[in-house]
Parts: structure tokens; C-alpha cells; sequence
């Protein structure tokens, strides 16, 4: 077997723009009519942030055949599966995305709806690869895996096949030098996405065999050169897009819908851009204050509730602005305390009481402690991240039971995902669109005790450090 490669430090520049293709435009509506009757995209998505592209989207947490149909029968060419692997072992993301697409044919066939599985990872590489990659293709086999982990908005692009990350001083920052990069479960580094193909698979694909859609085929040669491309994909190999703006993105999606209608079978990995792309959506504007008044229902108080369980460096220097802005009360839940079998549950219960009280007379924020704790490896890290996010989404649970929330924001993908299901309830929702450009999304849940609750899904990689702020403004505009 071949050997992944041994990282070697490469000094990496951002391209300048003066040395680029020109853009090769290409309109939403184009790929709209491409993909109009054809088969449906269905996101797999690892945790529930990739929804913060798109709007009016069907989003799933549950995935029984009667959902899955219930999804295919709505008027949109997309929607989303909320598996959220990326919080689970290894063995059980494997068993969960299996359970899915058994689950889609049945629906499939009883609807007699064809569909293109998307298998939605982060923009910063972190998640499950090549595992759901490869157990999709063993359920739906594909000539070929399209790599594209672009997320516009946030500034993760990918030039040559490198892909880069905005830092906060807005320089393009390798991935592979982020924070993100030494996370405890999905660690990485390469920046080079070929390379980074080969460190992640321990050398069963070779960079060398990974084909490459580089910025000239997609701005210079077009659609059909890159059809042509994708049809010369052959037993699953793997293929990595470049991408600088939708308009790459855009090339790419009419590429891939001319591909599929010629009959190549292939699976998406990608980030939340393509995802727009590939349903034939344009970026829009963030939800106004009307909007926001619309999706609501009177409640026990006027104010919010927000989530934080998130650990990122940006993430807490966006609590600390909202901190600093005023106007909410906060109570954090001691990781420590929650890991202990015997606080746990009083720990928990006398947070939820205060924060339920708190709520009656402002918008209240419950954290988990600051600092990150971690196991004695990746695992074990992977089951502290588990047993903290479950303990969030008690107190949530229990807050909600108490006084209902006029809106609940949850802070990080872990969070969001397993609050949406197990601390609201929500099965079934609308992705409506974002209260800031394209990062920040709006789920409506679609029946059930949460309905009237608008969800503010918030990853906790994105925005700006005062972009949690700036959305519970938008939201206290009534």
C-alpha cells in the first residue's frame, strides 16, 4: 500500500487576483433549467450548518422512508438529511449514513423521484472522509467523488488545488495552518487537496491519481470541457474543484448536471456553496425584520434563547461581544461538573431553573465552559464533545419546557444539531435563509411543539467577532 505523504513545509501564496482567468459568468437560472426535472440533490449533511446557503429547503432530522417522501414530494431540487455524523464514532457515522440511503431508495422508488447524494462536510476539512465518502459509494455506487469544500461567504477558497481560509485580519490563511487543522478528531496537515486526499485515506489514493478541475478549466475551457472531465471518472475516483466564487461553483454544477444526464454517476463531498450551486439558487439577501415578525408566534416572553457549545477561539470572541453589548443574562454549565456522574444532574437542573427565570425578563445565554477538555485520544475526545453537547441540550429542554422561547439561537454544529432534534423536537423544517449573508440560517420548523419557534442555526467557524451580536439584534427588532 502506498504511503501518505510526509507533510513538507511549501510557503504558500494566496494567487493575485491580476494573475487569474477572468470569471466566467453563469446565472443561477442557467443551472436551474439544467437541473429542472432531473434527479434530486440530497445533502447528507454532517452537522446542520450547511443549510446557511440556501433558502426555502427542506431540511430532515429524522429519515424514515415517510420523511425521506415527504421531502421528495416538496417543490425544490434540493433538501437536507440532518445525520450529524460528525459528532459521532467512526462505526456509527458508517451505520448512519447507510440507514439514509437505504431509507432514500425505498422513498425513491415509492415516489418515483430520482436523486444525486451530496455528502456535506466542513469548509475548514474537518469531518468523517474518507469514511462516508466511501460507504455511500459502496451503497450507490459512483464512477467518481467531486471534492469541492468551498464556502464563498466565509472566505474558504481553493486555488490550485490549495485551499485557503480568511483569517480574522482578513489574510488567506493554508487550512492546513488553522486552528482547525489541529482539531482533536479531525486533525489534518495538508493544505494541498490532493495531497490532502492521500493523508486522509493513509495512501490508498495517491495524489497523483486525484483528478484536478483547476480555476482555467472552469474559467477558460467552460462546462463542457469540465463535463468531459467528470465523464472520464472511472470505479470512484477521486476529483478536487477549484472554486473562488459562485460563478466557479456555478461552471461546475452545469458541468456535473450535463455529466449526470450523459449518465456519470457521481458523489458530492462538498461545502455549503456548492450545495447553492448545484440546486440552481443564487445567493440572497438576509431576512428582514418583516420576515422575522412572520415566522414567529407569540410565546411565554418576548426574548431569546441562545446555545453556545461551541469552543473555537472565534466563538468565544464572539460571546464575549454580545457580553459586551448588554442586555443578557448568562450561565455557563462547568464541563467538570457535567463529566462527574454525581453533579451532573443537579448541575444541570439548577442552571435550566435560573436561565427559565432569567428568561422572563431578558435574553439569556447558557455556555459550556470556555476551555476545551480533551480525552486520551480521539475517541475519547469525541465522547467528551457527546456528553457536554447532551447536557446542553437538557438544560434547553428543560428551559423550553419552563417559559418558551420567542427564538432560540444555537452556537456550533454539534449544538445546533442535537438541539434542533432532541432539545426542540424539530422532524421536519424549512430553511428559510440567513439573518446575516449567507452564514448565519433560519430554520422554521414545520409542525410539532417547536413550531412558531424560529431556529437560528449558527456554525462556530463563521462570521466575524461580531457576527453573533449583529444576528441577536436582527432578531430583537420586533
Amino acid at each position: 500500500m502506498l504511503q501518505p505523504s510526509v507533510p513538507v513545509p511549501v510557503p504558500l501564496t494566496f494567487p493575485d487576483r491580476h494573475t487569474l482567468p477572468p470569471v466566467r459568468e453563469v446565472s443561477a437560472s442557467e443551472v436551474a433549467a439544467a437541473v429542472a426535472g432531473g434527479a434530486r440533490l440530497v445533502v447528507l449533511d454532517d452537522d446542520p450548518t450547511g443549510t446557511q446557503t440556501v433558502a426555502d429547503v427542506p431540511v430532515l432530522t429524522r429519515w424514515t422512508a415517510d420523511d425521506l417522501r415527504w421531502a421528495l414530494r416538496q417543490d425544490s431540487t434540493a433538501f437536507f438529511v440532518l445525520t450529524n455524523t460528525r459528532s459521532l464514532a467512526p462505526e456509527d457515522a458508517a451505520t448512519r449514513n447507510r440507514e439514509v440511503v437505504r431509507a432514500l431508495a425505498q422513498a425513491s422508488a415509492a415516489e418515483g423521484v430520482g436523486y444525486v447524494l451530496a455528502s456535506r462536510g466542513d469548509s475548514t476539512l474537518r469531518g468523517h472522509f474518507p469514511l462516508e465518502a466511501d460507504v455511500l459509494a459502496q451503497e450507490v455506487p459512483v464512477d467518481g467523488v467531486v471534492l469541492v469544500p468551498a464556502y464563498i461567504e466565509a472566505g474558504r477558497l481553493t486555488a490550485d488545488s490549495v485551499h485557503w481560509m480568511r483569517a480574522g485580519d482578513g489574510s488567506m490563511l493554508p487550512v492546513g495552518d488553522s486552528e482547525f487543522a489541529k482539531d482533536a478528531t479531525f486533525g489534518y496537515a495538508n493544505s494541498r487537496l490532493p495531497e490532502w486526499i492521500e493523508e486522509k485515506t493513509g495512501g490508498r489514493v495517491a495524489a497523483g491519481d486525484v483528478l484536478r478541475i483547476t480555476l482555467d478549466d472552469l474559467r477558460l475551457r467552460g462546462p463542457q470541457h469540465v463535463a468531459a472531465l467528470l465523464g472520464s471518472l472511472r470505479d470512484g475516483r477521486p476529483a478536487v474543484a477549484d472554486a473562488l466564487c459562485d460563478d466557479d461553483l456555478r461552471v461546475l454544477a452545469l458541468a456535473a448536471a450535463s455529466a449526470e444526464a450523459a449518465g456519470v454517476r457521481l458523489l458530492y463531498r462538498c461545502g455549503p456553496s456548492f450545495v447553492r450551486a448545484r440546486a440552481g439558487q443564487s445567493a440572497r439577501a438576509p431576512l428582514g425584520a418583516a420576515e422575522l415578525a412572520a415566522f414567529r408566534r407569540a410565546g411565554d416572553t418576548p426574548y431569546g434563547l441562545i446555545a453556545v457549545g461551541s469552543h473555537v477561539g472565534l466563538t468565544t470572541r464572539q460571546l464575549d461581544r454580545l457580553r459586551e453589548r448588554g442586555g443578557i443574562t448568562g450561565f455557563e454549565l462547568d464541563v467538570p461538573a457535567l463529566l462527574d456522574e454525581q453533579r451532573r444532574s443537579a448541575h444541570i437542573a439548577e442552571v435550566a431553573r435560573a436561565a427559565a427565570e432569567a428568561l422572563a425578563g431578558s435574553d439569556v445565554v447558557v455556555t459550556t465552559t470556555r476551555s476545551v477538555v480533551t480525552g486520551a485520544d480521539a475517541d475519547d475526545s469525541l465522547a467528551i464533545a457527546r456528553s457536554v453537547s447532551a447536557a446542553l441540550v437538557e438544560a434547553v429542554r428543560a428551559v423550553s419546557a419552563a417559559r418558551r422561547p420567542a427564538f432560540v439561537i444555537a452556537k456550533g454544529g454539534i449544538t445546533s444539531s442535537d438541539i434542533a432534534t432532541e432539545g426542540l423536537e424539530i422532524r421536519r423544517a424549512w430553511a428559510r435563509g440567513t439573518l446575516l449573508p449567507g452564514i448565519v440560517s433560519l430554520w422554521e420548523p414545520e409542525s410539532g411543539p417547536s413550531a412558531g419557534v424560529p431556529y437560528i442555526v449558527f456554525a462556530g467557524n463563521v462570521g466575524d467577532d461580531d457576527a453573533l451580536a449583529d444576528a441577536l439584534d436582527l432578531l430583537r427588532s420586533r
